[in-house]
């Protein structure tokens, strides 16, 4: 083995066992400027291709003894440190069917012997010509996919904590809520994860639209916002009148989101943000009843948006587990039975089940979340 040539200069590995063969061609491609490594037998060069300093190309004889010039190629392609390196074939075999057979394998070119320098020399700059621009070319698009997913992080990280903040500025409103949206939150995807596999939800409940649903939860009383703090703060059972004020914090909601909505797909856009759009069902219908006795649009059954259907049962869950002005928190073995009693009648039967399977989990949650006070 030898190295030879320029510091700096293209690095080109030439193999053969014939010394005389490895003398001319070392020459000649020196001369180019080019920097030479050499081998005369197929070990030796594939530890010369596996070296740091691999090479931009190989010159690999056909006819060699040992490891012929076939398995040496043959093993460089399946190495993923040496297999995007082009090799031409240099070789005596000069029939059409041995050209093929080379090419076939993986080879860039083949070069007959015996060498004619100027065809030598014009292949050899063809090959790293082409290399070059494969190497720039998946350097693009390795930087375009650093740069697409370092954008999607970063807009994923905005988009969670702006939900987080608009969340939490419902919650200042409704001080007595406290962890109530990251309980909901948790109850959505544990019901969302338990249906998952059930022929009815399969369809909708993907990994990517739990996520979604698990990240809009939050936002389902936004709407809270909007309703007077003699209503939202009253101690006590609200008259008929403030009780058709608080109602209106699910249109109020929904009403908000589709106008961020708009404005972030431009005016006249069909194009949906998704979690906006699960924002939306949510703050709107999570108060409908599968009997259709719900508001604001008494829906029933399966009109009711699967995410709105279980936010119904995660919201009264936390509300009856929980501490507000106008009621103590309920045992948890009457919120139970309370969440059964309105199986089919406030809350679709399949979601109650699920609940069912999954109580401990509730139990846990509402206990590791629990409002500091």
């Amino acid at each position: 083995m030898s190295e030879t040539g320029a510091p700096g200069a293209t690095t080109i590995l030439i193999v053969d066992d014939m010394p005389e063969n490895l003398e001319v061609l070392d020459g000649l491609l020196r001369a180019a400027g080019y920097r030479v490594k050499a081998a005369n037998n197929g070990r030796s060069a594939l530890r010369l291709a596996q070296d740091a300093d691999a090479p931009s190309l190989i010159l690999l004889d056909v006819m060699m003894p040992g490891m012929d010039g076939y398995a040496v190629l043959d093993a460089l392609r399946a190495d993923p440190a040496t297999r995007d390196i082009p090799v031409i074939f240099v070789t005596a075999l000069a029939g059409a069917g041995d050209e093929e057979a080379g090419l076939a394998r993986g080879a860039v070119d083949y070069i007959a012997k015996p060498l004619k320098p100027l065809v030598v020399l014009a292949r050899v700059r063809t090959q790293l010509q082409a290399k070059l621009a494969r190497d720039v070319l998946r350097d693009q698009n390795t930087w375009l996919e650093q740069e697409v997913a370092r954008r999607m992080t970063e807009n994923d990280r905005i988009q969670a904590v702006s939900i987080r903040a608009l969340a939490e500025l419902a919650e200042t409103r409704d001080q007595e809520t406290g962890a109530h949206i990251l309980r909901t939150q948790i109850y959505v995807r544990v019901l969302a994860e338990q249906l998952a596999t059930h022929p009815r939800f399969a369809p909708t409940l993907t990994p990517a639209y739990i996520n979604l649903l698990a990240r809009s939860a939050p936002l389902h009383d936004i709407g809270k916002v909007g309703i007077p703090d003699h209503i939202l703060h009253k101690r006590g059972k609200l008259d008929p009148d403030e009780w058709t004020v608080m109602k209106t914090h699910a249109l109020l909601g929904a009403q908000a989101i589709e106008r961020a909505e708009r404005e972030s797909t431009g005016s006249g856009g069909d194009e949906q943000v998704g979690f906006l759009s699960l924002a939306k069902e949510i703050a709107r219908w999570h108060h409908e009843h599968w009997d259709g006795s719900g508001y604001p649009d008494a829906l029933a059954g399966d009109a009711i948006p699967v995410s709105a259907r279980l936010m119904a049962l995660a919201d009264v869950f936390d509300a009856l587990s929980t501490c507000r002005v106008y009621k103590a928190s309920f045992p948890a073995d009457q919120v139970k039975r309370e969440i059964i009693a309105g199986r089919g009648v406030h809350f679709d039967p399949d979601v109650v089940d699920a609940f069912i399977t999954r109580y401990d989990n509730f139990i846990d949650i509402a206990q590791r979340h629990a409002d500091s006070r």
